[in-house]
C-alpha cells in the first residue's frame, strides 16, 4: 500500500484531508433546495465508493508488498467492529450536521458543531491518557467555547434583524421576535456525538491485528452506508424542516446534477478522510507533528466557516454588532485552536 515516505508528502497530505473536510459541504449547497434526506443517499454512497476505489489502487500498490486486502483479512473481527461502529456514530452526528447546515448554514453549523467536538474530544483523550500541558488544553478549550457563544449570539441577533426588514415591510408573519435556536440545538448535539466517533476509530487501528489507513477506510464507509438506511428512516418521516418525505422523492424531486453533487460530497469527504489515515501511518522520520497534524485537522472548521462567510453569504444583513461577533468568533476559534495544539509540545504539568 502507498504511504507517504517524505515528509512533504505527509504534509501534503494533511493539507489535502484539511481542504476536503472543510469543503464537501458546498456540494450540498450548490445542489440548491434539495432536501438533506435525499441529498444523503448520495453522500453515503460516494463515500463507499470512493473508499473503495482508493483501497483498491493506492492501497494495493508501493513496494512493501502487503496490500489492502491483506490489511483487511489480517485485521481481527473486534477491529472490524469497531471500525464500523466508529462509521455509524459518524454519520448521524454527520446527519445531524448536515441538518444543522439546512438550517442556519455552515458558518454556524461547523463552529457550533465540529467546535465542541474538538472540546469533548480533548477533555475525554486527556482524562483517558493524561498527555500534554493541561493549561494550555484547558485554555484552548475555553477559548473555543466561547468562540462558539460568540457564533450562536451572533446567529440569533441576526434573525432578529431579518425579523425586523420583514416587519418594516409588513410581511411578518408575528409581531413576536424569533428565537434561532434550533440550528444551534441541532449542531450541538451533533458536536457531541462527533466527538465521541474517533476513539472507535483509533481503537479499530490499534494492535497487531489493527486496521491499516485503507482498510479502516473501507469498514468505516461501510458502516456510514449501512446506517444511513436507518437514520434515514426516521429523518425523513419526523424532519428537521419541512414535511415528511418518501423515499420515491429520491428519484421523482431531483435532477441528475444534484444526485453527482451528493456523491461527489462523499468522495471528498472520504478522500479528505483516506489522506488523514494515511499520514498518520507515515514513517516516524517523515511523521508529521502533531501540533501541526492537530492545528491542520480542526482547521477544517474554520474553511467551512469562510465558505459560509464569503461565498454564501450567510450573515448578509448583518449589523456591524453581527458582524464584530462574527469576526471575533474566527479570532478566538483560530486562538484556541492554537493552544490546544501546542499543549502536547510543552509537557504534562
Amino acid at each position: 500500500m502507498i504511504l507517504p515516505q517524505t515528509y512533504t508528502a505527509a504534509l501534503f497530505l494533511m493539507i489535502l484531508s484539511m481542504i476536503c473536510w472543510g469543503s464537501w459541504a458546498n456540494t450540498y449547497k450548490l445542489a440548491g433546495k434539495w432536501r438533506f434526506e435525499l441529498y444523503y443517499f448520495d453522500f453515503a454512497a460516494g463515500l463507499l465508493l470512493a473508499a473503495v476505489i482508493l483501497a483498491y489502487t493506492a492501497g494495493n500498490l508501493g513496494y512493501d508488498g502487503f496490500s489492502f486486502s491483506d490489511d483487511l483479512m489480517h485485521a481481527g473481527k473486534r477491529q472490524w467492529l469497531l471500525g464500523f461502529a466508529g462509521g455509524a456514530v459518524f454519520n448521524l452526528a454527520n446527519m445531524l450536521l448536515l441538518g444543522a447546515i439546512s438550517v442556519a448554514g455552515m458558518a454556524v453549523a461547523f463552529p457550533v458543531g465540529i467546535g465542541l467536538a474538538l472540546i469533548i474530544g480533548v477533555l475525554l483523550n486527556f482524562i483517558l491518557r493524561p498527555a500534554g500541558n493541561a493549561t494550555l488544553l484547558f485554555a484552548g478549550c475555553l477559548l473555543v467555547l466561547v468562540a462558539i457563544v460568540a457564533d450562536a449570539y451572533a446567529y440569533a441577533l441576526l434573525g432578529r434583524i431579518e425579523h425586523e426588514d420583514l416587519a418594516k415591510l409588513g410581511k411578518a408573519k408575528s409581531t413576536r421576535r424569533p428565537t434561532k435556536v434550533k440550528g444551534v440545538v441541532i449542531a450541538i448535539v451533533a458536536g457531541v456525538l462527533m466527538g465521541c466517533f474517533f476513539p472507535l476509530v483509533e481503537m479499530g487501528e490499534e494492535g497487531d491485528v489493527g486496521l491499516g489507513p485503507y482498510a479502516i477506510a473501507v469498514v468505516f464507509a461501510l458502516g456510514v452506508f449501512a446506517s444511513t438506511l436507518v437514520y434515514n428512516l426516521f429523518f425523513m418521516n419526523l424532519p428537521i424542516e419541512g414535511p415528511p418525505i418518501e423515499l420515491r422523492d429520491f428519484f421523482k424531486k431531483t435532477v441528475i446534477w444534484q444526485h453527482l453533487l451528493g456523491i461527489a460530497g462523499g468522495a471528498i469527504w472520504c478522500l479528505g478522510a483516506v489522506a488523514a489515515f494515511v499520514a498518520a501511518k507515515a514513517p516516524p522520520e517523515v511523521h508529521v507533528g502533531p501540533a501541526t497534524a492537530y492545528a491542520m485537522g480542526q482547521g477544517a472548521t474554520l474553511i467551512s466557516a469562510l465558505w459560509g462567510l464569503l461565498v454564501w453569504k450567510e450573515f448578509k444583513g448583518g449589523d456591524t454588532k453581527v458582524k464584530t461577533l462574527i469576526v471575533v468568533m474566527l479570532v478566538l476559534y483560530a486562538c484556541g485552536l492554537i493552544l490546544v495544539s501546542q499543549a502536547p509540545l510543552y509537557g504534562q504539568q
